[in-house]
């Protein structure tokens, strides 16, 4: 097995791990007996959770706490987490009064399948789901506490969600690549980089080792929405189970549309390369970090 088919069957086996968590942590009969009325809300919730995806964030996360010393199953409840918030924005993401997508991941969004406030309502209930999936870690209360407070940072009014602003905000307008970096260091490189920074801690990392999780994390995260920028312009729906062109239709700025193609895919080489040497200098036994921040780069979906 050469070190590509090698990554390929590690993501794989981060996949498998972390669906058959997810799936446990939101079954089929989640409703608690005697309740009535809102299967369809944990339905909505099951659609967009359990849809498949790479699973990126969570692998991050896994192997961060592995590159620590810790196990495999020390990280899973905040790998899963991570997944849980994920879900969480993309349900929202898409629906009219944000990026008014239809299609995610192959399948109906999920507002067209079940409806606007039923998917609103799915998207409140999977972000505190998240947080009690990771208040369930048996790791010790302090790591659990750092982890808490590292996912509400990356979610709350100072990332994810004034990324969102910001990008929204700005339909319409041409921001400057300063803006723009603003930007998705808020609204994707924050999740990478919790993912990391809770994966090190999990695994009972230093402190430069969770720093140098952050940092992976930053520019890992700015490459991959860099890359997916690119293959919004030169890829097709059916690769990645989206719309494309839906930016330059909401006209949004993106690194693609100021930088154009070939600028913006050296970003995405010199942002992994700052990764590539961050796992080089604190973490040079690791064989599956750098390879992934390579294998982001040439990604086609």
């Amino acid at each position: 097995m050469n070190n590509a088919e090698l990554l390929l069957s590690e993501i794989k086996h981060c996949q498998v791990e972390v669906e058959k968590y997810l799936e446990a942590a939101l079954p089929k009969d989640a409703l608690p007996k005697g309740a009535l009325g809102y299967e369809v809300l944990l339905s909505a919730m099951r659609y967009s959770l359990l849809a498949g995806g790479k699973r990126i964030r969570a692998a991050v996360c896994l192997k961060f706490c592995e590159a620590c010393g810790g196990s495999f199953e020390d990280a899973l409840p905040a790998a899963c987490a991570i997944e849980m918030l994920h879900s969480y924005t993309l349900i929202h993401d898409d629906m009219p009064c944000m990026d008014d997508d239809s299609m995610r991941r192959g399948k109906p969004a999920n507002h067209i399948e079940f409806g606007e406030f039923t998917a609103m309502l799915a998207g409140d209930a999977m972000q505190a789901l998240a947080f009690d999936t990771l208040l369930k870690s048996e790791l010790p209360a302090q790591s659990v506490v750092e982890m808490a407070k590292i996912l509400a940072q990356a979610a709350g009014p100072h990332g994810v969600c004034a990324g969102q602003y910001l990008d929204l905000s700005g339909e319409g307008t041409e921001h400057t690549l300063e803006e723009l970096l603003q930007i998705y260091s808020l609204k994707t490189s924050a999740l990478f980089s919790a993912a990391a920074q809770m994966g090190a801690i999990a695994g009972g990392g230093t402190q430069e080792q969770v720093r140098a999780a952050g940092d992976y994390a930053q520019a890992v995260g700015l490459a991959f929405q860099a890359q997916d920028d690119i293959l919004d312009c030169i890829s097709t729906a059916e690769q990645l189970g989206k719309p494309i062109g839906s930016d330059a239709d909401n006209e949004k700025s993106t690194l693609a549309s100021i930088l154009g193609i070939e600028k913006c895919k050296k970003l995405v080489q010199s942002e992994t390369d700052k990764a590539v040497k961050v796992i080089e200098m604190v973490f040079p036994q690791d064989g599956f970090l750098r390879p992934l921040a390579d294998y982001l780069v040439s990604r086609e979906y």
